[in-house]
């Protein structure tokens, strides 16, 4: 389903995510984010972008039930385009030229939470919200370019705690960690969202394209110095077997039942 455009302001575009009940990140996801952003570009030129979900959660990352027999299928082909295509998503947000503000409505994890701090600024609705990188506890490999995009948005101690142990945090911890940059009550998220992407009047978007830019460039160095390593580690260890017992141990357990796809020997 195409995601929800809506011109909020004069100069501000709110984009809905609803490719499925929770966001979770599949094929589906990242063509409606492409095809989203071809509509900002076409038609939203003079907008900030407001980026919000719908319910309890703003994305839930990456669909186990599509990726989880990706990787057990062991194709380094196969996952290595896979990861084009889903590292190619993050960067169109991450340095899209406008200002860009997640309004986040609900739980972000892993990828989704990857898809909140791609924004510039992040408001948080008030309640009982989960934050998590929770990839390295499920047997995925975090991709350098990710490490890259994570500490540049909250800097590389609050980058490590959360890659590398992949626990959950509450909305007080997430704003402690540099996560979320302000909170709101739930009826005042859009509000704040839309009055914070209005800040930079369209007139000054060619400064603030260069000044986003020129803040990226050093992790724009970074990552494509780490696409190497990408490209000739990533796929072996999101498919080799402790990683594959992993996803399944994992899937088990929030899905409550068995995996229905073959597993390498």
């Amino acid at each position: 389903m195409p995601w929800i455009i809506e011109r909020k302001h004069p100069h501000v575009a709110v984009v809905t995510m609803n490719t499925n009940k929770v966001n979770a990140q599949n094929p589906a996801f990242f063509a409606d984010l492409h095809a989203a952003f071809d509509r900002l570009e076409s038609e939203f030129a003079d907008c900030a972008v407001v980026l919000t979900g719908s319910g309890a959660v703003f994305t839930a990352g990456l669909d186990l039930d599509h990726h989880f027999p990706l990787f057990a299928r062991q194709s380094i082909k196969e996952i290595d385009a896979w990861f084009e295509e889903y590292r190619a998503t993050n960067l169109r947000l991450f340095t899209y030229p406008r200002p860009t503000v997640a309004a986040i409505n609900g739980h972000a994890y892993a990828g989704g939470f990857i898809t909140a701090i791609d924004c510039d600024h992040r408001i948080a609705s008030e309640g009982p919200l989960q934050f998590a990188l929770n990839e390295v506890p499920i047997g995925i490999p975090m991709p350098a370019i990710y490490c890259e995009i994570i500490k540049h948005a909250i800097g590389p101690r609050s980058a490590c705690e959360l890659t590398l142990f992949g626990q959950v945090y509450d909305l007080a911890a997430a704003t402690r960690l540099g996560v979320v940059q302000q909170t709101v009550a739930p009826d005042k998220l859009l509000y704040a969202a839309v009055a914070w992407a209005a800040l930079v009047p369209p007139d000054c978007y060619t400064a603030y394209a260069f000044s986003k830019r020129a803040l990226q460039a050093t992790t724009m160095t970074a990552i494509d110095a780490a696409a190497r390593l990408d490209r000739d580690l990533l796929s072996r260890g999101m498919s080799d077997l402790g990683s594959i017992r992993a996803h399944t141990r994992r899937y088990k357990e929030l899905k409550g039942r068995d995996v229905t796809w073959p597993l390498p020997a």
